[in-house]
């Protein structure tokens, strides 16, 4: 399974930017895909996370900013991230569970390269 993100950039902070991760080589839907950052000498935190069933969850610093979603279709997973702060600035990391039937009721976690995400103020 491989996790392909894209989208990150440079903005000025107020601004917008739209993120998007494609998971390709499995014939499963992911169960969930999250989006996870992490800035210079911090440690990686979660964003944003989304089930298949369109469940979400958000960390508290993101809520009513940015909006995670996903197209089962394409096993794609998208973050809009309006009114964008300096201190969103970090390497952000898309993540996918999927379903691993070597282990009974298992699952295996894959992740992406990381996209870089700066606000500049």
């Amino acid at each position: 399974v491989q996790l392909q993100a894209s989208g990150g950039g440079l903005v000025q902070s107020g601004g917008s930017l739209r993120l998007s991760c494609a998971a390709s080589g499995s014939i499963f839907s992911p169960i969930t895909m999250d989006w996870y950052r992490q800035a210079p000498g911090k440690q990686r935190e979660l964003v944003a996370s989304i089930t298949k069933g369109g469940n979400t969850h958000y960390a508290d610093s993101v809520k009513g900013r940015f909006t995670i979603s996903r197209d089962n279709a394409k096993n794609t997973v998208y973050l809009q991230m309006n009114s964008l702060k300096p201190e969103d600035t970090a390497v952000y990391y898309c993540n996918a569970v999927f379903p691993d039937l070597t282990v009974v009721a298992g699952t295996r976690e894959y992740w992406g390269l990381g996209t870089q995400v700066t606000v500049s103020s």
